[in-house]
C-alpha cells in the first residue's frame, strides 16, 4: 500500500512566504483527511475553518463568492489575462452550472446557443430498422459523466475549458482553458490562456463522441463543441497552473 502524504500542487512556484502558507494549507487539509484537526464527539468531527478561508456574505452567497473569486469583475472582465490565474473550484457539475450560468450573464454583449445532434446508433446496422424508441428529443435529456452538454451557451469573451484532447502540438488537450474571440455557426475561434501556447489563435470544431458510460445501455452518437464555461469547474477538471479557489 502507498500512501501519499505531499501535495505536490501546492507547495510549487510562488514567493517563500506563499510556499509557506501554502504548506501550512497542505498540512492543515491532510489533518482533516487523517481525523488529526478538529473534536471528534463520537457523532461527527467538528473542524474550525481557516478565517482567511472564510467568504464573508451579506445577503446573495452566490454574489459573495463570485466577489472573492473575481474582485473588480465588471472592469476586468474583458481582459484575457485577467482569467489566467483564477478559478472558482466546486466539488459538483450542479454547483458548477449554477455559477457558470449566474457569471455568464454578468457578461454583456449577444448570447450565441449550440444544440447537440444526437443519434441512436444501431448495434447491427446492417438490418437498417429505424429506432423510434431512443428518438433524438429523448437522446438529447440525457446527462452522464464525460457526456458533452446538449445545450452549451456562451459569449465573446468568456473563458471556456477544452474537454476533449484535439491537437497536442497546439496546445488543445483535455483541461486547455481559452478566451472566446469569435462565434461562428459550426465552429468556435479562441485565445490560449493556459499551458505553453499561451496567446495562439485557435479553432474548435464540433466533435462527435459516443459516450461510454456504463448506466446507458445502449449507442448513441452526440455531435457538439467540446466545450464549457470555465469561470468555475469541478476540482479534478482543474487546468494546469495555479488558481484562486
Amino acid at each position: 500500500m502507498l500512501t501519499l502524504q505531499t501535495n505536490m500542487r501546492l507547495l510549487t512556484g510562488g514567493s517563500d512566504v506563499y510556499v509557506m502558507q501554502r504548506k501550512y494549507f497542505s498540512k492543515w487539509i491532510l489533518g482533516i483527511g487523517n481525523g488529526d484537526v478538529g473534536e471528534d464527539n463520537d457523532f461527527d468531527m467538528n473542524v474550525e475553518i481557516l478565517e482567511d478561508l472564510l467568504i464573508k456574505i451579506d445577503g446573495n452567497s452566490l454574489a459573495a463568492i463570485v466577489h472573492s473569486t473575481y474582485p473588480s469583475f465588471s472592469k476586468n472582465m474583458h481582459n484575457p489575462s485577467y482569467f489566467q490565474d483564477m478559478a472558482i473550484l466546486a466539488p459538483k457539475n450542479d454547483i458548477v452550472d449554477m455559477i457558470n450560468d449566474y457569471m455568464l450573464s454578468l457578461i454583456p454583449g449577444d448570447q450565441k446557443t449550440y444544440l447537440s445532434l444526437d443519434s441512436p446508433q444501431s448495434d447491427n446496422p446492417e438490418l437498417g430498422n429505424p429506432d423510434n424508441i431512443h428518438t433524438p428529443e429523448y437522446l438529447n435529456t440525457i446527462v452522464a459523466s464525460g457526456l458533452l452538454k446538449h445545450v452549451l451557451k456562451l459569449k465573446v469573451g468568456v473563458p471556456i475549458l477544452l474537454l476533449r484532447n484535439i491537437d497536442q502540438s497546439s496546445g488543445l488537450c483535455n483541461g486547455t482553458r481559452l478566451i472566446i474571440t469569435k462565434l461562428r455557426k459550426y465552429i468556435v475561434e479562441g485565445k490560449v490562456i493556459s499551458g505553453s501556447n499561451i496567446g495562439h489563435k485557435v479553432f474548435i470544431p464540433k466533435l462527435s463522441l459516443t459516450p461510454l458510460d456504463a448506466h446507458i445501455p445502449f449507442k448513441f452518437q452526440r455531435r457538439q463543441l467540446p466545450l464549457s464555461l470555465s469561470f468555475a469547474m469541478t476540482i479534478n477538471k482543474r487546468a494546469n497552473g495555479h488558481f484562486s479557489p
